[in-house]
């Protein structure tokens, strides 16, 4: 078990930081990817896949349904020093009927509780779907509710929400539905991850607010497509909010998953705050994850940026500057931006992102609570934060088990004496080994090759 109240003090840099870290492979890629070569027609590789808490969950309930999958670890890399954490050298996934009965552990993983409904609607008989005290409280209504539209028994008892147990019969009929996925769009991806193996494919019609997180959703598509699904959208010259993915077999894949680029953040975010330069291998000229942004964000807070054959390098410039930005794209990044903006030399504000009370935790309301905790001036809006830097002091920074709650407390504690970051174990839902590499990146030796 986790000791939720263990303290970990975070390091205080003693200068500015000169490192080059290597973050082990994408968790949106890797969970996107078993889900696909769990429904693809013949066995399938993903190498450099990331192992953390998320995607181990998303293979144990993958493989509770009859899938396959063999894992391949370098058993001598372990006992390396720099050897790559968390990156597991290859996954093997071999398709296989699915079915009931079983019961998937989802923790408190977004993408583990949305999209394995779907695959649940394929197997024969009943899968039960449970997690963490906080993934009750996380809203599932938008994939429930589609998947009752599209054909599915599914039982939650009028929640909502988790427990749930889906009724599987070996196929779901598929066609057109309405979500409302404004508060995620994990709904959206959820349904077109599986569609192709619904009869009739699916139409996923998008009826509310505006969408959050796009980025994911055009990640979702470009897998799909990846693995031979037909998929129509916006983009394609579709209608605005319409998806289609056409009924058809997907193809195994071999698949090189990409660093995780929003688990970079926190150390661009060093050589931000210190004035340092931080190096992140591999990083990919072109993607579709969110975290890509974060080249433009801390460009515009005072970083310089250069991507080139080693990846990508942030340098500091000693000054740091607030920020006016829209981050409905890129939400998952505003708790280490928030966390940079308070050590800031100007006001920021922080826009766009009221779906983050619906995360691991309240993001916002946390934030807020913790960094003004230790002397800040943040102020939540109605979808968003306002930061006024004032100087910080020591204290805990709790984290509710939310691990980029962790990490933005690890940032502050570079600079500010006596930070102490509650439960900091709860990186390793995304970031296994965290507080090692942070430690390494600070002792100039984060290489990890």
């Amino acid at each position: 078990m986790t000791d939720n109240t263990a303290l970990w003090p975070a390091p205080l840099a003693s200068g500015a930081v000169d490192a080059t870290v290597t973050v082990p492979g994408s968790k949106s890629v890797t969970n996107r990817g078993l889900v696909l070569a769990a429904l693809a027609s013949e066995p399938g590789w993903l190498r450099r896949p990331l192992r953390s808490r998320d995607t181990l969950l998303m293979a144990e309930g993958l493989r509770a349904m009859g899938v396959g999958i063999e894992e391949t670890v370098s058993s001598s890399s372990a006992s390396v020093p720099g050897a790559p954490v968390g990156t597991g050298e290859a996954w093997r996934v071999i398709p296989a009927g699915l079915h009931g009965p079983a019961t998937v552990d989802v923790g408190n993983a977004g993408t583990v509780m949305r999209f394995l409904p779907p695959v649940a609607t394929l197997a024969d008989g009943p899968i039960h779907f449970d997690g963490d005290k906080r993934s009750h409280e996380r809203p599932l209504h938008g994939v429930i509710d589609a998947l009752r539209a599209l054909g599915a028994r599914v039982d939650d008892e009028g929640r909502g929400s988790l427990p749930l147990t889906v009724h599987g019969n070996g196929s779901l009929t598929g066609g057109t539905v309405e979500i409302d996925a404004s508060s995620s769009s994990q709904f959206v991806s959820a349904l077109l991850l599986s569609g192709a193996r619904f009869n009739q494919g699916v139409e996923v019609r998008h009826v509310g607010g505006p969408l959050p997180s796009m980025p994911h959703i055009r990640m979702t598509v470009d897998m799909l497509r990846a693995a031979g699904a037909r998929v129509d959208t916006p983009e394609s010259g579709g209608e605005p909010n319409v998806w289609r993915v056409t009924a058809g077999a997907l193809l195994g894949r071999d698949l090189v998953v990409e660093p995780d680029l929003s688990n970079a953040q926190p150390f661009l975010a060093a050589a931000l705050i210190t004035g340092g330069r931080v190096t992140i291998p591999d990083w990919p000229a072109h993607t579709t994850q969110p975290g890509d942004a974060l080249r433009e964000i801390f460009t515009e807070m005072g970083g310089r940026c250069e991507l080139d054959e080693r990846g990508l390098t942030l340098t500091g410039t000693g000054r740091i500057h607030g920020i006016d930005v829209d981050l409905s794209d890129v939400g998952e990044l505003t708790p280490g931006i928030a966390a940079v903006a308070a050590l800031a030399e100007s006001e920021s504000r922080l826009r766009g992102v009221a779906h983050l009370r619906l995360h691991e935790t309240d993001r916002l309301a946390a934030l807020t609570k913790e960094i003004n905790g230790l002397g800040g001036d943040v102020t939540e809006t109605e979808d968003g934060l306002i930061i006024r830097p004032r100087p910080l002091h020591g204290g805990i920074f709790h984290t509710y088990e939310d691990h980029r709650l962790a990490t933005a407390g690890a940032v502050l504690g570079l600079v500010v004496e006596g930070v102490e970051v509650e439960n900091v174990a709860t990186t390793a839902k995304t970031l296994p080994d965290f507080p090692d590499l942070w430690s390494a990146m600070l002792e100039g030796s984060g290489e990890r090759a």
